[in-house]
């Protein structure tokens, strides 16, 4: 595959709004690393990465996030640009521009810039991170997306969407990502700390941080829970500061920021076990880091993520799949009018039409049997049921949430914890390694470049795969802050 029909080895080119520290920037890194004894790589991005950076770089400044660039543009010019940069980097033309995360109107001329760069002629491959619509109405373009181009995702779920969608399988293509391999099963740890159980995360609202301090309260030998950075954005930030004086005022075992000034293998390596209870991942690195640091992973499971990682052998049979509260334990009426307005406010900013009885419909579902699922509740309405906790007798409540939640009484402990280690760490070596990244690139490249596609995202039918009223968080639709 090095050597094409041509004589000459294929010229990627890897394209990203910036090269900050992130999950997209982790994959960049890992594709070049991937790519670099097969493929002549280049990274094309809108802001000049660090020192360090392990591959030659095009600064094209105008496709950093618009909000931290103020200048008007064409996007035809930069396009243009563009395609001459690259041809001065390669000496000749680009045979793929693999562009990452496209879909989110973070720049708003981002769609425009690629549509001008497929009439020069470039193949694009656009890999798709996070959708738009999958809870972030803010970042969501109007316009088309791209058509006529190959696609990528990181899961089967979103593969399966867009095939419903209009996508056709030889224009769509699954990439799981790579995960870190550490030097050494277990890197040295730390000592000297009380038992703690991590959670290593940065903190975002979707991380469902109150999930996590609920469940602390039941672990089973009075460890600490640590979660190890804080979020970046303004509302994820308000959300946070406010979650760590909750804590403060009731003396709950929780350390914040951990991971600010101690290594990440360190963190992993000395806890007793690892924590997720996020209600939404793109791909799910928390459900495979930990069995490479011979750590178990409990908490919550998000079916449609892990079901790529089950089908590969891994084991999740000891998580659960909805944390149910009494209803009664919330001011439920105020919880619908908020839940039923942010729906509506949704529907709004895509210019989707959902009718109110669908709404009641689905509220009457997701509270039936005089339940709810702790994961669907915002800051506000999870603070009401850990203060009942916190400031009812004990016992009472705790043997009402296990009556409703059974896995709480042995929460932390799996069954046959040593053999489940060893089969998910070895299911990860596996399937998720480097080797096999490359590989799976590999086959993709030579797929796309030899390959014209015919095909267009129909966004409607997109949108209502994504907008599910039946698991419609408020700590992902809503706006942090009281009603």
């Amino acid at each position: 595959f090095q050597l094409r029909s041509t004589g000459f080895t294929m010229k990627i080119g890897l394209m990203h709004y910036h090269l900050k520290t992130g999950g997209v920037t982790t994959c960049v890194k890992n594709q070049v690393e991937a790519l670099k004894s097969d493929c002549d790589v280049c990274v094309i991005t809108g802001e000049v990465p660090q020192a360090g950076f392990p591959a030659k770089t095009i600064h094209i400044p105008e496709l950093t996030y618009s909000a931290d660039y103020h200048r008007s543009f064409n996007p035809e010019k930069v396009a243009a640009v563009m395609v001459r940069s690259i041809e001065s980097h390669f000496g000749g033309p680009c045979d793929i521009v693999h562009v990452h995360n496209p879909i989110l109107a973070k720049n708003k001329s981002f769609l425009k810039i690629l549509k001008a760069l497929q009439k020069r002629g470039l193949s694009l491959l656009l890999q798709i991170h996070d959708f738009a619509e999958d809870g972030r109405p803010r970042s969501y373009f109007k316009e088309d997306y791209p058509q006529d181009c190959h696609y990528s995702v990181i899961n089967s779920r979103d593969y399966r969407i867009l095939l419903k969608s209009g996508l056709k399988k030889q224009g769509l293509h699954q990439i799981f990502n790579a995960v870190y391999f550490p030097d050494k099963p277990s890197p040295l740890a730390e000592s000297g700390d009380r038992p703690y159980v991590a959670y290593p995360v940065r903190a975002i609202r979707r991380k469902n941080i109150g999930e996590a301090i609920l469940l602390s309260l039941f672990f089973r030998d009075n460890e600490t829970l640590v979660i190890t950075l804080p979020p970046n954005s303004q509302a994820d930030i308000d959300s946070y500061e406010d979650w760590k004086s909750f804590v403060s005022r009731y003396q709950l075992r929780v350390e914040f920021e951990r991971g600010l000034d101690r290594p990440y293998e360190a963190i992993l390596s000395s806890a007793r076990y690892l924590l997720t209870t996020s209600i939404t991942e793109g791909f799910g690195f928390s459900y495979l880091e930990p069995w490479l640091f011979n750590k178990s992973v409990g908490g919550r499971k998000l079916g449609d993520i892990c079901a790529d990682f089950e089908a590969n052998g891994l084991g999740f049979n000891h998580m659960y799949t909805a944390l149910n509260i009494p209803v009664d334990w919330l001011e439920l009426e105020d919880f619908f009018k908020k839940w039923k307005s942010t729906i509506r406010n949704t529907a709004g900013l895509f210019d989707l039409s959902i009718d109110n009885d669908r709404i009641q419909r689905t509220f009457a579902s997701i509270t039936a049997g005089g339940k709810i699922d702790f994961g669907l509740l915002d800051e506000e309405f999870q603070k009401q049921v850990i203060e009942r906790l916190l400031t009812h007798p004990l016992h009472t409540h705790a043997n009402k949430l296990m009556s409703l939640n059974p896995f709480l009484a042995e929460f932390g402990r799996a069954a046959r914890e040593k053999d489940l280690i060893e089969n998910n760490r070895q299911a990860v070596a596996r399937s998720y390694g480097m080797s096999q990244y490359r590989q799976r690139l590999l086959e993709i490249y030579r797929h796309v470049d030899k390959t014209r596609i015919r095909q267009r995202i129909d966004k409607k039918k997109l949108l209502a795969e994504f907008v599910d009223l039946s698991n419609f968080s408020l700590l992902k639709w809503g706006d942090y802050g009281p009603r």
